[in-house]
């Protein structure tokens, strides 16, 4: 009585105010997209086009960025150290990043952010053709980046309520992960022979080249945005947005848990290089397949995600996927076989992504449009922005005492704090049944 009298009391906060935006669609498109209905939006279609071409050159990035910097230091905490450098401006500056998303044009933040990175990549890609790349170069261009993506990123995962309606909205999140996640399948495996074959500059070059897919797409897309007119001061705007997600019933829980798992679930992924080199002895080809393996576990989960979310209390989801990734990292800790350590890597990815795409389902259906920036930016923040203590940390525990403690301590506080969440599941799951009677009743209206 006590839990329904304050969920009763928080209704407002448990409303869904994404957008409607009309979508031209056929019934054999129906057909073909109904287990993900936001492909019925040509809008949608295109900036998932543009995306998935986008991120496959971002992991390019990503796994040849932390070669070269291994094969320049010979150091697992530099590693660490450049890929924390590329996160710590989410932490400093997301939350402005979501106070620019909540005021300007999504569209036009993202044509501003793409072209930046673009402008980087390139650099970064001269510069090792060149050969006269340095560690300390990297870390600036790796800073400068992730400078961008504090507007980036919260700009992306806005964007997608105003290019589906209401009803699509879950499946268009969800398929926003699958794609990066396809992108992580694909991207490692085409790195590693690219570093193999030519080197970790032509990477960089493609990563620069492949942001014009999604510049192109964005030129294409029309959207009728409606903005809130907010000429609050950015620090009120900032407090307003924090205040409401952390009074927010659900929200509060389930930001807090994922701080817990990009500090100690997401780190190990910045070690893979180390684990492929020291451990299973593989060359970069050798990488690519285990971050491949990993991407594609993750791919299942977002298929999971989008084709359950709706029907499935996001309890169910996020504890299966806690118990997955928790007992599949520490066996993954203790095996020094690569034929057993691929099938691990894939409940790895599996388990992570399935709580991660859950909780940002979720928080996208029940939040407020006008704090969509504001809040996504938080969630940015806790996902992104606190990377840099999990890449520190990971990296200082795996110098001083080695990979397989880093991994197991890391699995069991990701477990631990999954069990604290899986204890308000009542709560969750209540305040699940209210969202979905309210928005059940507000669909009603609207039809």
């Amino acid at each position: 009585m006590r839990v329904k009298n304050k969920l009763k009391k928080n209704s407002e906060f448990l409303i869904s105010e994404n957008p409607q935006v009309d979508v031209a669609s056929n019934n054999g498109l129906t057909k073909r997209t109904s287990l993900f209905p936001a492909l019925q939006s040509r809008n949608y279609r295109l900036y998932i086009f543009g995306q998935f071409i986008s991120v496959i050159g971002t992991w390019l990035q990503i796994v040849s960025q932390g070669w070269l910097v291994l094969h320049l230091s010979d150091s697992p905490i530099v590693v660490g150290v450049i890929a924390a450098l590329s996160t710590i401006p989410t932490l400093l500056f997301s939350l402005f990043g979501g106070v620019i998303v909540d005021r300007f044009e999504k569209k036009k933040v993202l044509f501003f952010t793409q072209i930046a990175n673009m402008v980087l990549a390139l650099t970064l890609s001269v510069l090792t053709l060149t050969n006269v790349v340095t560690v300390p170069a990297i870390g600036i261009i790796a800073l400068l980046m992730g400078t961008v993506n504090a507007v980036d990123a919260p700009a992306r995962q806005s964007i997608i309520s105003t290019l589906v309606n209401k009803d699509q909205l879950a499946s268009g999140i969800a398929l926003n992960s699958s794609i990066f996640n396809a992108a992580r399948a694909i991207g490692p495996g085409i790195a590693g022979i690219l570093i193999a074959s030519l080197g970790t500059g032509v990477s960089f070059l493609l990563n620069g080249i492949s942001y014009l897919a999604i510049i192109i797409a964005l030129r294409f897309i029309t959207i009728n945005e409606k903005r809130t007119v907010n000429n609050t001061p950015p620090l009120e705007a900032i407090k307003d947005g924090i205040n409401y997600s952390f009074t927010h019933p659900v929200i509060r829980i389930l930001i807090i848990f994922t701080g817990v798992l990009s500090v100690f679930g997401w780190s190990y992924s910045t070690m893979m290089p180390v684990i492929a080199k020291n451990v299973f002895h593989l060359d970069a080809q050798g990488l690519g397949y285990l971050y491949s393996a990993t991407g594609l576990g993750a791919l299942t989960a977002t298929f999971i995600v989008g084709r359950y979310s709706i029907k499935t209390s996001p309890v169910v989801l996020i504890a299966a996927g806690n118990v997955m990734f928790s007992v599949s990292i520490i066996l993954f800790a203790v095996t020094s076989s690569f034929i057993l350590a691929l099938p691990l890597l894939f409940f790895i990815g599996m388990g992570l992504l399935s709580q991660a795409a859950t909780i940002n389902t979720f928080i996208q259906r029940i939040l407020k449009n006008e704090y969509r920036g504001r809040v996504m930016s938080l969630y940015v923040l806790m996902f992104l922005g606190l990377a840099p203590f999990g890449n520190f940390e990971v990296g200082w525990i795996t110098e001083r005492i080695g990979i397989s403690f880093a991994l197991i301590l890391n699995g069991s506080i990701v477990l631990l704090f999954g069990l604290i969440v899986f204890s308000y599941k009542n709560k969750i799951r209540q305040a699940y049944q209210h969202y979905k009677r309210v928005n059940g009743e507000a669909n009603t209206l609207n039809n």
